[in-house]
């Protein structure tokens, strides 16, 4: 299921997700098209990974001003933690039209569940939606805390290493080996209070 490319994300509910097969061709009569680039990006992981269940992607404002940054993301919040004990990167090259660009993108995600698009935005994997949504809240939430961080001007205060290697064994004491599925039950809740019929 990909978006359709027409469609602002607040537009989006689920009777508006186009199944694709693993070449893009639309599988239902959906007047829509997809976005190429996406499904690229996209159908280049599900195809790698078979625990990628869930791929999601955003250019978020944040998430690109910290791709664009040298060292990219930083230990600077709790939150960073858990994106630093997954985190691959990969290179931009210019709009991901061409299935050139996939052996690549597959090479520099690896086993990871977060990837840094550099100059382009946030990646996570998950083997639910629950799981991939909860990653990129942390990828963005991290980003947004180290573009706040960074604009104060002062001295930043990194978390130690040993603290970031022992991240995901905290991860599944925070989470009690459900990964996203803790809070993705309240999220589903507030979904329904404040987009009412988003289910549809």
């Amino acid at each position: 299921l990909i978006n359709p490319y027409v469609f602002m994300f607040e537009e989006i509910t689920a009777s508006s997700l186009i199944k694709v097969d693993v070449q893009g061709n639309k599988l239902d009569d959906a007047p829509y098209d997809i976005n190429r680039a996406g499904f690229t990006i996209h159908s280049a992981v599900h195809a790698a990974r078979a625990d990628a269940i869930c791929v999601l992607h955003l250019h978020s404002v944040n998430g690109v001003a910290v791709s664009a940054q040298e060292a990219g993301v930083l230990p600077l919040s709790q939150h960073s933690i858990f994106v630093l004990s997954s985190l691959a990167y990969h290179d931009y090259e210019g709009v991901a039209l061409v299935d050139d660009e996939k052996p690549r993108l597959v090479r520099d995600l690896g086993d990871r569940r977060f990837l840094m698009l550099r100059n382009h935005g946030l990646l996570t994997v998950g083997r639910s939606v629950a799981e991939a949504f909860v990653a990129m809240y942390f990828f963005e939430t991290s980003c947004r805390m180290q573009v706040k961080a960074m604009s104060g001007g002062l001295p930043l205060r990194h978390i130690a290493q040993p603290i970031i290697d022992g991240a995901q064994t905290q991860w599944e004491q925070v989470t009690r080996g459900s990964g996203g599925g803790l809070a993705w039950p309240a999220l589903l809740r507030r979904l329904a209070r404040t987009n009412p019929g988003h289910d549809a």
